[in-house]
């Protein structure tokens, strides 16, 4: 009778899901690490806002909005590593297209207005390196995720989940 009973509660049990490729892992790390980055960039501009007089409601919105896009952004990275292959679809058209455009769209107007490299690095302070090194690294994130959970062994996970 015990193993009876034993095999119908392993009956019951939901199969566990299989582990992630390594490179949905790294993907999915890498996604994890770009909102990291994007919310020390965030903290840099509003503290860089507040200590120039901007009054702290004014910052509200701009504020709560990334919150909500880092919230979204790690929800679909772990949906992501556990196989749902909307997750990758979703983070690719979203933070993909329109969160990398909108990491390069100001320094490229800026750019395309004039704006010296030279410039702006005999200009830069401590400040300016810091959020520049986040920038890019952001952006490393970004594509190195998105190059990942696209690759071969990545799209066989996702069918398979």
């Amino acid at each position: 009778m015990k193993h009876s009973m034993t095999t119908l509660t392993e009956a019951r049990e939901p199969a566990t899901a299989p582990a992630p490729p390594p490179v949905v892992h790294a993907a999915a790390m890498l996604w994890l690490s770009a909102v990291a980055f994007g919310a020390f960039e965030a903290a840099l501009m509003i503290g860089e806002q507040l200590t120039e007089g901007t009054a702290v409601m004014d910052l509200l919105p701009g504020a709560g909005f990334r919150l909500a896009v880092f919230a979204g952004a790690i929800f679909l990275a772990l949906r992501l590593k556990a196989g749902a292959n909307w997750a990758r679809w979703a983070l690719a058209g979203t933070l993909g297209v329109f969160g990398t455009l909108s990491l390069v769209i100001e320094p490229v107007r800026w750019l395309l207005d004039g704006g010296s490299i030279a410039a702006a690095v005999s200009g830069a302070d401590a400040m300016a390196w810091v959020f520049a090194a986040s920038r890019i690294l952001h952006i490393v994130a970004v594509l190195g995720a998105l190059t990942l959970m696209f690759q071969p062994r990545a799209g066989a996970y996702f069918r398979s989940a």
